[in-house]
């Protein structure tokens, strides 16, 4: 991860001192709840961070550095190359007989585009760590509104994830087989989601930002013998400060 971010202020401090962009800075509280039976839900402090001056980008926790691309005031697109964490799986004293299932990096490729204000997204990511040992794929395609004082962000996507993502986090190996749960080797999975980030500004420059998310498994994961519930609720409470630089 570390790498990672100084490869992004590195490409950053590339940008001439008179293109000043937007940059937005904060912190705020992660909430995820997990499809798993009797696993706590993901309570996290998180930072929260926004730029992107058309070399690289942050979204809030997540990383890229463009390497084609075009950015104009209108319309904007690009290939960037990407990384994200994945905060996912359970500790093995979770699930009684499971073994562990790792958080775990994901990197690769992907491609933005955005018109006026619609804009979508396609990522092929592959896991960084080696905890599923595999890729997914995701398409995202979304519009940004206000209404009244608030700026709305809502979006619509569709996860791909392999045989290997599906089997990693839902699956059940033969020597975690009880008398109750059987062997479970899922095939590969669709996910699919909606999300909308709100942001209501209380100055200039300090605002709050809420993200609300929910995310329907795919028909693997939830047949799942360690999993009793088809949705994963996850939001984000912010407050965040904007400034040029």
């Amino acid at each position: 991860m570390k790498y990672i971010l100084i490869l992004v202020l590195i490409f950053s401090s590339l940008q001439a001192e008179d293109e000043k962009q937007n940059i937005t800075i904060g912190v705020g509280l992660y909430i995820q709840t997990q499809p798993y039976t009797d696993v706590d839900n993901t309570i996290l402090p998180s930072p929260v961070v926004f730029y992107d001056n058309g070399i690289a980008y942050i979204r809030w926790t997540r990383v890229g550095v463009y390497f084609y691309g075009e950015k104009r005031e209108d319309y904007s697109w690009g290939f960037s190359l990407t990384a994200q964490p994945r905060v996912n799986g359970y500790e093995s004293s979770d699930i009684e007989g499971m073994d562990e299932r790792k958080d775990t990096w994901e990197g690769g490729l992907a491609f933005s585009a955005k018109i006026d204000k619609a804009y979508m997204e396609i990522m092929i990511l592959t896991d960084l760590l080696d905890r599923y040992e595999s890729w997914i794929a995701k398409a995202e395609v979304g519009y940004d509104y206000e209404f009244a004082n608030f700026s709305l962000y809502p979006s619509l996507f569709f996860i791909y994830q392999s045989s290997d993502f599906t089997d990693y986090y839902y699956g059940v190996k033969d020597s975690e087989a009880l008398g109750s749960r059987e062997e479970y080797t899922p095939n590969a999975g669709l996910q699919i989601g909606a999300q909308t980030y709100i942001k209501y500004p209380f100055t200039k420059n300090l605002s709050a930002l809420v993200n609300l998310r929910i995310d329907k498994i795919s028909n693997e994961a939830a047949n799942s013998p360690i999993v009793d519930k088809d949705y994963i609720y996850s939001g984000l409470l912010s407050l965040i400060y904007t400034f040029k630089y």
